[in-house]
């Protein structure tokens, strides 16, 4: 077997990495597409992570090349030691992402352990693991990738966070509002924080809210599937298990609708059992679960 040449990204190795990184992206959100665009621009910068970005002082992205071909690729952040930097990620190195062929395991191992050498040579005193690719639902280690579970376990490293399950329902399965739960019961929408805002307000209270948002990869082909995203769903406690979650879900899939929404996803920890209960009386399924801290030892 050739031994793997780990060397420094360049830009005649961007197709095939981007290939490598599809694969990964297909096998949990089918239907989206990173372009080679999208991959570049998170090597430089990711402006939707606004306060931890920031904190970066260093990027290098990490190659495995077999006889020509890529089979691995990890993107590395070093985070900055001073005042400015939120004390967890002061002076560490996280491994932003790290994808590998399954058939090229002796290729991915010796690339985990450049990154580790490269982490020592900037004296990260923490070691951090993900896989954020700039694609929905591409985070932490989903059970989509049990290749790179057990690359990271190999190589030291340790899941010492939560496992977060991933829902996902067609827009057109999801029931629609019908009338409304509560008398007097109005519905108003308005700019969020993370999206659009659609408020159940009764007597000119908000007693419960949904935030939702269209996503895209920004390297999505015009035929794919267009995915929409739930930021945040509660209600109010007192108001609970009167039909007002399930009403604002079939609101907020109208709305997705107007904008050409297919699929919608929201996301759930395994003892949010409230949640699970209305997201699963809404058509939504389990698209997939992820784990997310993974530590160095």
């Amino acid at each position: 077997m050739a031994t793997a040449e780990i060397r420094s990204f360049s830009r005649p190795d961007r197709d095939q990495l981007a290939a490598l990184v599809n694969a990964h992206v297909a096998a949990v959100a089918p239907g989206v597409q990173v372009s080679i665009n999208t991959l570049l621009a998170q090597m430089e910068r990711e402006p939707g992570e606004a306060i931890v970005d920031p904190w970066v002082v260093e990027r290098r992205t990490l190659v495995a090349v077999e006889r020509d071909a890529l089979v691995a690729g990890a993107h590395l952040h070093r985070y900055g030691a001073d005042e400015r930097v939120g004390e967890s990620y002061r002076g560490a190195a996280e491994m932003r992402w790290i994808v590998a062929r399954p058939d090229a395991s002796e290729a991915a191992d010796a690339l985990v352990e450049a990154c580790l050498d490269l982490f020592a040579d900037w004296r990260a005193v923490r070691r951090f693991a993900d896989c954020s690719l700039p694609a929905p639902f591409c985070y932490g280690i989903t059970e989509s990738w049990p290749h790179l579970r057990e690359l990271l376990v190999r190589n030291g490293f340790a899941h010492e966070g939560r496992v977060e399950l991933i829902l996902q329902a067609a827009v057109a399965d999801v029931p629609r509002p019908g009338d409304v739960p509560l008398s007097g019961l109005e519905l108003r929408r308005k700019v969020g924080a993370v999206g659009t805002r659609l408020s159940a307000v009764l007597d000119g209270e908000e007693v419960g809210m949904i935030e939702v948002e269209q996503l895209t990869s920004g390297g999505r082909n015009p035929e794919s599937v267009i995915w929409g995203d739930v930021g945040s769903l509660c209600v109010v406690e007192r108001q609970r298990r009167r039909g007002i979650a399930t009403w604002l879900l079939g609101h907020a899939a109208d709305w997705l609708g107007l904008g050409g929404v297919q699929r919608i996803a929201d996301y759930a920890w395994p003892e949010q059992e409230d949640l699970l209960g209305v997201l699963h009386a809404c058509s939504f399924r389990e698209l997939t679960r992820t784990e997310r801290g993974w530590v160095h030892r």
